[in-house]
């Protein structure tokens, strides 16, 4: 009886030593082309505002933070994105979009991850804060 409950034994180790867990890679989001900024570090946008983020398939980032244009670059790795604006126009314009401005530059290099969620767009912190939310063009 022994040998009949090692041989059984035996036999099962050696099912489950054959399994194997397949390992799923986070797939990168879809960012590349236009979107509209709606929310930066939880305030709306001022309606009819053209703060937007482009982003080229080659990596680069282009788009208007309410005010002036930006370029910068982008890089994406399953749900991990960093932004790095490099600089911008320096026009100048009312007071609330100057704000806005600020606040757009000031969320781009906080962001660390992304998720898409009902349609949107949301860029988070390492904190996991939303700094922007966007929707595509």
């Amino acid at each position: 009886m022994s040998i009949k409950l090692y041989a059984i034994a035996a036999a099962l180790l050696g099912l489950t030593a054959c399994q194997s867990t397949i390992e799923t890679q986070p797939q990168d989001i879809a960012l590349k082309g236009s979107w509209h900024i709606e929310v930066v570090t939880q305030k709306p946008v001022i309606d009819y505002s053209p703060a937007q983020l482009t982003f080229a398939p080659d990596g680069k980032l282009t788009g208007n933070n309410s005010c002036n244009n930006f370029f910068g670059q982008y890089s994406i790795d399953g749900n991990k994105i960093t932004l790095t604006p490099a600089g911008s126009t320096m026009k100048a314009c009312v007071d609330a979009l100057m704000d806005q401005e600020r606040r757009v530059m000031a969320a781009m290099p906080e962001v660390a991850t992304g998720e898409l969620a009902k349609g949107k767009l949301l860029l988070k912190d390492a904190a996991g804060n939303t700094q922007l939310i966007l929707s595509k063009i």
